[in-house]
């Protein structure tokens, strides 16, 4: 079993993912949302999931779903 660990690094703006066998990915957060089309309240909500919640933002930013999120909070339909 393999166990994995990200957080937010501040001093970088990046999340660190870091898997117990040794391996760490620094994901730069400039760098992943460079080219997104994003408005106040969804680039709040981006860097709000950076900081509570790094490795789901991790796991979006590595499958280049970033811009399906930030279209998500950027609706206006009611579900």
């Amino acid at each position: 079993m393999r166990f994995i660990y990200a957080e937010y690094n501040m001093y970088y703006n990046s999340v660190d993912v870091t898997t117990f066998n040794g391996y760490i990915l620094r994901i730069d957060c400039n760098v992943a949302e460079d080219g997104l089309r994003t408005t106040p309240c969804s680039q709040y909500a981006l860097d709000a999931l950076a900081i509570d919640e790094p490795l789901e933002y991790a796991r979006l930013a590595l499958n280049c779903n970033l811009q399906m999120r930030v279209d998500v909070e950027d609706s206006l339909e009611l579900w």
